[in-house]
């Protein structure tokens, strides 16, 4: 894709995004764009208020493609304002949080260098979105008993420790953990459930658990729905080892299915989390905005 009439490249990143990595290179980054004859704008991250202020204003006829740099939350909040305002430019990552579960869904490189020839190159993938109530998620949302573990890992922590920050505070967790009534209406059947925790999936990893939905397919048109069911609490380690192995959707205590429409009903008071933050209050209803975003990938 060569630069012409739409000369411009939206780059929208946050500089707290893992330890600053993304803002060290941003000088980097601009001058690449602008190599390839691209006009950079970037918009610094803040809340999503600037993105949905930015994207109400632009002219995307102006555009080439959007640049984010950032975590899962920063490319949550840059395509929910891309769906709000119906913006169709093409979406480079270049991943800068501590899971990044989306970015490692297409195998995306972690080097500056070539992740910049991957954004400003032309070979794209398809990818679904998911959609809650009014909100949309890239890669999971996530109900129960351990939502607030991304919540409560303190900023600090994650950006020393990584993903072993998310595991250590899973854990702590555990001792505390009570079952929730919930029900599951699908367009082919309803679920009546007692579940410990429970993600909506579109990718296939959350929170740095690499395989927590090892069928995943991005671009299939259908959410990944995974419960964690009432179980004695003995088990839950060793069900925990399973889901570091990808192994967990066959257990007798994981309920696993597909599903293109999803609504989930509960007396309980339940935390909800979507792509890493705060989510919507319950009942919740789910569906599938097939292939609506278009990620640029490594060309094999």
């Amino acid at each position: 894709m060569s630069a012409g009439a739409n000369n411009k490249i939206l780059i929208y990143y946050n500089p707290y995004s893992g330890s600053g990595v993304f803002k060290n290179n941003l000088d980097y980054i601009i001058g690449r764009c602008q190599d390839a004859g691209y006009q950079a704008v970037p918009i610094r991250a803040s809340k999503g208020k600037v993105i949905d202020r930015t994207f109400a204003e632009i002219n995307q006829e102006e555009y080439s493609r959007i640049i984010v740099g950032g975590g899962d939350g920063t490319v949550n909040l840059c395509v929910n304002a891309m769906i709000k305002h119906d913006i169709n430019l093409p979406l480079a990552i270049l991943p800068s949080g501590t899971a990044n579960d989306f970015a490692y869904y297409f195998g995306l490189p972690s080097d500056i260098k070539e992740l910049m020839d991957i954004a400003l190159g032309d070979v794209t993938s398809p990818a679904d979105v998911g959609k809650v109530n009014d909100k949309v998620f890239i890669n999971v949302a996530a109900m129960g008993a351990l939502v607030d573990v991304s919540q409560k890992t303190d900023p600090n922590l994650k950006n020393s420790l990584g993903i072993v920050a998310y595991y250590l505070t899973a854990m702590s967790e555990l001792p505390q953990i009570r079952p929730l009534a919930v029900k599951l209406t699908t367009p082919d059947a309803v679920y009546e459930e007692e579940i410990y925790f429970m993600v909506v999936m579109n990718g296939e990893s959350a929170g740095g658990f690499r395989k927590l939905n090892p069928e995943s397919s991005i671009n299939d048109g259908k959410l990944d729905v995974i419960a964690f069911l009432k179980m004695p609490i003995v088990e839950l380690a060793p069900l925990l080892i399973e889901v570091l192995r990808g192994r967990h959707p066959k257990n007798k205590h994981v309920l696993y299915f597909q599903t293109d429409k999803l609504t989930m009903e509960s007396n309980a008071d339940i935390g909800t989390d979507i792509d890493g933050e705060h989510g919507e209050k319950l009942p919740l209803h789910f569906s599938v905005l097939h292939n609506r975003l278009s990620i640029f990938v490594k060309g094999d």
